[in-house]
Parts: C-alpha cells; sequence; structure tokens
C-alpha cells in the first residue's frame, strides 16, 4: 500500500507517513466489522461493553502525554490544548461506559396503553456498523465523539479519519487492540476522502454514516449515503455570532472574543468569529480587544506557553491571507494582524487578525475562514443585533455577554442556534448535546443524543389476554 506523508505544519518538515487506503481498504473494513457485529458485539450486554470503554479511557490517560505531543505535531494546535483535547477523550469514553450500563436498566421498558389485553415494551437495539468520518481540528476527541457512543450502543466501528491528522487516530486503534477489543469492532481506514471517505458514504453495508467537516463535503456525503438509504448526522460549518451589550465587563468579554475566535488556531467549527459591539462601547472595546490581541504568544506549537500555532496546512494559510486582501478591498478596517509573524521563518503561520466595520454583505462576515481572523460590526439595539446575528446560513452556535440576565435570555432563546453561551464561548461537555441548523448539519453529538443516534427503537407487542380476540368469531362460521 502507497502512503502519504504526514506534513507537520509548524515546521513544515515530513513527521512520518500513513496509509493510503482505498475502496479495497473501506470493504473489508466494513465486511469486518459486520462480521463482528453479528457474531458477538451486538449481543453482548452494556455492562461488556463498558468495560471495554473503561480500559480505553485508562489507557488514553497512560499515554497523555504521547498522544498530546503527537496529536501537536500532527495538526499544530498548542500543546496545553492538545493535553487538554486528550483528557477529554478519556473522560468520553468514561462518561459512555456508565451510559452503557444503564442501557441493560432500560431495556424493556413498558408503554402505557390504552387496552388491557396488550402488553408493549421498547428495546433499543444497535444500528449496526456504522461509518463515521472525524476532522483534522480536534483528531483524537471528535473521533471518540462518535467512536464512543457507536460502541456503547454495540455498533461496529468503521472510522475514517481526515488525511491531514489521522495519526491519533491510528493510535486509537492500537489502544483498542492492546485492551483486546474483539476483532473487527474498530477499523480505522486512513487515506484522502476522494479515496476512501467517499467509498464509505457509498457504502450499502454500514447503517449510518456520521460526518464532521464543511458543509460542501457533508452534502456529498448526504447524497451518497442516501442513495442506499442510510441515515446520516452532519455536524458541519458555522460562522458564529457573539454578541456583546454595552453593560458587559470589557476585560471579560475582550478576554471571551479571543477565545471565541483564536482558540485552536482559529480552527473550530463553532468559533464566534463574528462579533457584534454595542456602539457605545466600541472605542474602549475595540482598543483593549487590539491590546490583548498583539500579546498573544504566536510561537513552536509545542512550547508550553503557545497561545497560538500553526494552521493545518499551506493551502489553508493560503485561503485565510486570500480573506483577509479580499476584505481589506472591500473597505472594512484591519484593526490588527493580518499578516504572516516575521519571528516564525518556518510553519503556516498568521496573525491573530481583527476587522472592524465589516459590513454583512462582505465574504469575511458571511463564509467561514476557519483560521484566526475576526470580523467586527457595532449595533445599537438588542433586535438589530439578533436580526443580524441571525441573518446567516449557519445556525451552529451563538454567545451573548451582557450583565442582564433576562436580556440574556431572551437573545438566547431567539438565537437560530444549536448551541447558546451565555457570557462566555466556546464550553463543551460530552454530557451535553452538539449539534446545529441551517448549512450547520443536523443531528446531534454527544449526551444522551449521542448515544440514543447509535440506537434503533424497537417495540414489542405481546397479546396478553386470556380471552380469544374473535375478530370474526369461529360460531359465525
Amino acid at each position: 500500500m502507497t502512503r502519504i506523508d504526514v506534513i507537520s505544519p509548524g515546521s513544515e518538515n515530513v513527521v512520518g507517513s500513513i496509509p493510503r487506503g482505498g475502496a479495497a481498504d473501506i470493504n473489508r473494513a466494513v465486511v469486518a466489522a459486520t462480521r463482528a457485529f453479528y457474531k458477538g458485539w451486538s449481543r453482548s450486554s452494556g455492562k461488556e461493553r463498558a468495560t471495554y470503554l473503561r480500559k480505553i479511557a485508562e489507557k488514553v490517560k497512560e499515554r497523555k502525554e504521547e498522544l498530546a505531543h503527537l496529536e501537536t505535531l500532527d495538526n499544530g494546535k498548542p500543546i496545553s490544548e492538545a493535553q487538554w483535547d486528550i483528557d477529554d477523550v478519556a473522560g468520553c469514553f468514561e462518561y459512555y461506559a456508565d451510559l452503557a450500563e444503564k442501557l441493560d436498566e432500560s431495556q424493556d421498558s413498558p408503554v402505557a396503553l390504552p387496552m388491557e389485553e396488550f402488553k408493549t415494551v421498547l428495546r433499543r437495539d444497535p444500528l449496526g456498523p456504522v461509518g463515521l468520518i472525524s476532522a483534522w481540528n480536534y483528531p483524537m476527541l471528535i473521533a471518540t465523539w462518535k467512536v464512543a457512543p457507536a460502541l456503547a450502543a454495540g455498533c461496529t466501528v468503521v472510522l475514517k479519519p481526515s488525511e491531514m491528522a489521522s495519526l491519533t487516530c491510528l493510535e486509537m486503534a492500537a489502544i483498542a487492540h492492546d485492551v483486546q477489543l474483539p476483532p473487527g469492532v474498530l477499523n480505522v481506514v486512513t487515506g484522502y476522502g476522494t479515496e476512501a471517505g467517499a467509498p464509505l458514504s457509498a457504502h450499502p453495508g454500514v447503517a449510518k454514516i456520521s460526518f464532521t467537516g464543511s458543509t460542501a463535503t457533508g452534502q456529498r456525503i448526504a447524497e451518497a449515503a442516501a442513495k442506499n438509504g442510510v441515515a446520516t448526522c452532519m455536524e458541519l460549518g458555522g460562522k458564529s455570532c457573539l454578541i456583546v451589550f454595552d453593560d458587559a465587563d470589557i476585560e471579560d468579554a475582550v478576554e471571551w472574543a479571543c477565545f471565541g475566535c483564536f482558540w485552536t488556531n482559529g480552527q473550530i467549527c463553532s468559533a464566534t468569529s463574528r462579533l457584534l459591539v454595542h456602539e457605545d462601547i466600541a472605542d474602549a472595546f475595540y482598543a483593549r480587544l487590539k491590546q490583548r490581541a498583539e500579546n498573544i504568544k504566536i510561537a513552536d506549537p509545542l512550547q508550553p506557553d503557545t497561545r497560538l500555532g500553526p494552521v493545518i496546512s499551506s493551502a489553508q494559510l493560503e485561503k485565510i491571507m486570500g480573506f483577509i486582501e479580499d476584505t481589506k478591498g472591500d473597505g472594512a478596517t484591519l484593526l490588527t494582524g493580518g499578516r504572516r509573524p516575521g519571528h516564525l521563518p518556518c510553519g503556516y503561520f498568521v496573525e491573530p487578525t481583527v476587522f472592524t466595520n465589516v459590513k454583512p454583505e462582505m465574504r469575511l462576515w458571511r463564509e467561514e475562514v476557519f483560521g484566526p481572523v475576526l470580523a467586527s460590526a457595532t449595533f445599537r439595539t438588542e433586535e438589530e443585533a439578533i436580526a443580524v446575528a441571525n441573518a446567516s446560513q449557519y445556525g451552529l452556535a451563538a454567545a451573548v455577554i451582557s450583565a442582564d440576565a433576562e436580556r440574556c435570555k431572551r437573545v438566547a432563546a431567539a438565537m437560530e442556534t444549536g448551541i447558546v453561551w451565555i457570557n462566555c464561548s466556546q464550553p463543551c461537555f460530552c454530557q451535553a448535546p452538539w449539534g446545529g441548523k441551517k448549512a450547520s448539519g443536523y443531528g446531534r453529538e454527544l449526551g444522551t443524543y449521542g448515544l440514543d443516534s447509535y440506537l434503533s427503537v424497537k417495540q414489542v407487542t405481546t397479546y396478553v389476554s386470556k380471552d380469544r380476540w374473535d375478530w370474526y368469531p369461529p360460531s359465525k362460521l
């Protein structure tokens, strides 16, 4: 099998390689997953599956520093963030281990019926072998968001990670082998989207496809799966809005504005990359925002105090710089950034960039950049802020910062998104559902919703009366 070079975005050096899988490899993985599903994994108890999930979590904890280093080397996120992610990976496996055990308790749950002659109970059965296609910005964590609930539910898995960051997903497979997860339960196939992802999306042998990535790619995957009647869950792009009202604490609001857009090097689908600031505090807010952005440490992502690392690839860097140049030409004001940092001769780095006076019709306001570029404008009224925030093709997340709790509740209720943050931006917990509306996708991951999405509900109804049904009594014959 040919291989794909792994280029570290912080140094531009080749640091390894991954297998270049294709349609034949995907088919073998689906066959293996199908065999494992029917051979016993689907009939195992939730308690048995939980044992494996907890063992995986323990191995992840043991290898935390190694996995975090590998993650940073592979996709360029600051090492401190990678360590945080690996903690979340372990926590997610533990959470779904708990839910797997609870499945045993909730099986055959009764349903109240209007007729006493019948008794109905509900079963929740695993869907079958599932195809999971994950993203490069949180390589191991987003894969875990899919793998952990799928395994907890009793499904078997074919995981296709992004070719741009697959190293820790391959280590997940190695960990599964180390804890003696039955063969075929978790299969990882690396390779390009067109060569491995597309065949998985179109494979008739999977019961579901879960995808995290761009809206355009998600549309193609959903179309391919639909031809086989395969269910899909789509967590797609975003252009989330952060609204800062005039009663907000400026220091806190600036902190959340920076974190919400520049965390993960700006490469996060839920990034609050649109910023609306009340005009009464705009001057003071922008002055502090400029100061904070210009003091974010941009450096080798393996340094523990780095806060902004490189973007994933040269192509992504070129795309981001194109957005910046277009926005300058559109007439917005460049508050800070907009260049490659001069002190870093290698790596795909770009300064934290903030534009003000961005108009709703500008490309920067409408399209997802997936980089550390913040588009900002001012507003006067609450109604205006809500209207501008909702005037987007995306609907993943939104945030509001205000000292007025009732205002925050009103704005949260009015947001056309799947997630709303109040007086913060970007917190994510495996216990709470994650997903969006409109072009940001459909379905939910995480929480009990994440588990339910890998289960099929079956009603089992029994006629319990000792009397004949007598739909057509024999005496009438």
